[in-house]
């Protein structure tokens, strides 16, 4: 009708029924594959971008696109990153650092880390009693889970028994399930402020100890090498070393005794029915440095020359 009879666009869009914008649209090309293509690209380059970074990405090379479409388009191809949320923790009450009056009440519980030459980390899992400060188990170890601890704590009561509280900071691995589990109607775990580590001032002091006289003054070349020297160390100290009795080191006293002999000669006062009972002071996985099949100083000395 333009072209024969020279009539206006609107004249014959008006003769034909429908609309001017329908006459001069032209046909676009869907951007659905070029979104998908950049998004690709973008996710594979850079793994840690996030929508946003990569729809203004995209819009900076010159694509038009509406945000939503482009969104739509990057939840179907399951680009979407997970936000990790941090495990939202009960307010924790402050609780005195009291001397214990008898064994098996208090335990305090901690991790420490550390590697071997070769670089490879490796972490230890240190129990002691805060009664008389004896080192009930360290375990060492490249992975220590919360199903781990609970197999050591297992080995501990069978030869120790179950202590009445377990002081803890706010670790994963002790505010797991698999701990609060064990725990339930058996031991009270007692948490410590978040960023309070003098709360557990006993294990925290022991720590400075074993990394002093072990972890850092020796190379280890492999775990096992790691696991005789800290097993000969714990016989040492729990036997032979004596927590001097001085106001400096108020957190090292234990009467110029040792941790073994204190518990001999003051574990059972606040015990009248234990008065005449045995319990064990040496765990079983020591025995043989007992018997004096691995002797620290002999350790020590090899190690020096």
């Amino acid at each position: 009708m333009i072209e024969t009879h020279s009539a206006s666009v609107r004249k014959a869009c008006k003769l034909l029924g429908t609309f001017p914008s329908v006459f001069t649209y032209n046909h676009k090309k869907k951007d659905v594959e070029l979104v998908q293509s950049q998004l690709e690209n973008l996710a594979s380059c850079n793994t840690s971008w996030g929508f946003w970074k990569m729809y203004n990405r995209i819009r900076n090379l010159g694509l038009v696109v509406n945000h939503k479409k482009v969104y739509r388009i990057y939840t179907q191809m399951k680009l979407n990153m997970r936000r990790k949320y941090k495990k939202r923790l009960p307010a924790r009450i402050k609780q005195g650092l009291a001397q214990p009056l008898h064994h098996n009440y208090t335990w305090s519980m901690d991790f420490m880390h550390d590697g071997l030459d070769n670089g490879k980390s490796f972490r230890s899992f240190n129990v002691i009693d805060d009664f008389n400060r004896e080192i009930l188990n360290i375990t060492i170890d490249t992975s220590l889970t919360s199903e781990r601890i609970v197999r050591e704590l297992e080995k501990l009561v069978d030869w120790r028994g179950y202590p009445e509280i377990i002081r803890v900071d706010n670790g994963p691995e002790f505010i797991a399930q698999a701990l609060e589990k064990w725990c339930s109607g058996k031991v009270i775990l007692q948490f410590i402020q978040k960023g309070k580590p003098q709360q557990n001032g006993y294990v925290e002091r022991f720590n400075r100890t074993f990394r002093e006289d072990v972890l850092d003054k020796f190379t280890f070349e492999s775990l096992k090498e790691v696991r005789i020297y800290t097993q000969a160390w714990m016989w040492m100290y729990n036997n032979e070393r004596p927590h001097v009795e001085d106001p400096a080191l108020s957190g090292d006293s234990l009467m110029n005794l040792t941790p073994t002999a204190f518990l001999l000669k003051y574990g059972k006062l606040h015990h009248p029915h234990k008065a005449q009972a045995e319990f064990p002071t040496t765990c079983p996985d020591l025995s043989g440095f007992q018997q004096g099949n691995y002797d620290w100083n002999t350790l020590v000395l090899f190690d020096t020359k």
